[in-house]
């Protein structure tokens, strides 16, 4: 119950600094997790992305505000955030599917998006396997990081693994991956936000592997140092029940570090892991 609690602690913060800037370190802070974790975990729980919930429910208030009072667009769009007018009505029409102008007349069909809030619902019927491993140096990758949108991740981070396939790093960094081997991350990798703090709306999605040696040209290096990893099989099934089956019941917090996806050779099983950086509670 305490990490629910903590989770509406953040949408209470939300809640009350829709008409001011809205600190997003702020939010996790709030609910007691890193900022790197905090929008996926919350984009996993909800269905949509952090974002695009503020959004939803500044637009909605001011609806509310146009309905109530005789009041300039140009001020109500600087009240919830935007530049101008003309963005304020964009995305006003693109979100509640009518122009400011048109929401003072009555009978117009307009949408509203309340609050949410996070409750407890019974899950774990199915078990979720998952060990817990230790790595006791720094994790050295090289590869490409790629800019993607977070919205999009499911189509495009598999399209980014076919043009690497199709352009030759897939196979450079399969014959790199077995030169040093040290631990169970010898295969290809994906890393998920090559920075600790990720924006909300788009992340760096690093496809490298584990290695020690010279850098090839053309490739880039991140390093990650942590010795505590939550590791599960099947990737697709783990991100969907980490946060919201796995992580209220474990006994531990999330590291403000980035996950790996770990892809195995053929017939290897599992196919894939997910690891996930975790501290204790």
């Amino acid at each position: 119950m305490e990490w629910l609690e903590r989770m509406n602690h953040a949408l209470d913060y939300i809640e009350e600094n829709l008409k001011s800037e809205i600190d997003y370190k702020k939010i996790a802070q709030a609910a007691c997790c890193s900022e790197y974790h905090f929008p996926r975990m919350f984009s996993a729980l909800s269905g949509i992305t952090l974002s695009e919930y503020i959004r939803r429910r500044r637009l909605t208030l001011a609806a509310f505000e146009l309905q109530k009072n005789d009041l300039r667009i140009l001020d109500l769009a600087l009240t919830y955030g935007y530049e101008s007018a003309d963005s304020f009505s964009r995305a006003f029409q693109k979100t509640l599917g009518l122009k400011p102008s048109d929401v003072r007349n009555k009978g117009k069909l307009l949408k509203a998006f309340p609050r949410i809030s996070f409750q407890l619902s019974i899950k774990g019927a199915i078990e979720m396997e998952y060990r817990i491993e230790r790595i006791d140096f720094e994790l050295s990758i090289i590869g490409k990081g790629v800019p993607v949108k977070t919205s999009q991740a499911a189509e495009a981070i598999p399209a980014l693994w076919n043009s690497a396939q199709l352009d030759g790093l897939m196979q450079k960094l399969i014959d790199l991956s077995w030169e040093n081997p040290k631990c169970t991350l010898e295969s290809l990798l994906g890393i998920c936000g090559k920075q600790a703090a990720i924006t909300e709306d788009e992340f760096t999605y690093f496809m490298g592997i584990r290695y020690d040696g010279h850098v090839p040209d053309g490739m880039d290096t991140l390093v990650i140092n942590h010795s505590t990893w939550a590791v599960f099989p099947n990737i697709e099934s783990a991100w969907k029940r980490l946060y919201s089956e796995w992580l209220p019941a474990s006994g531990y917090e999330l590291a403000d570090l980035p996950c790996i996806e770990c892809y195995f050779p053929p017939n290897h099983q599992p196919e894939n892991e997910l690891w996930v950086p975790v501290v204790s509670l």
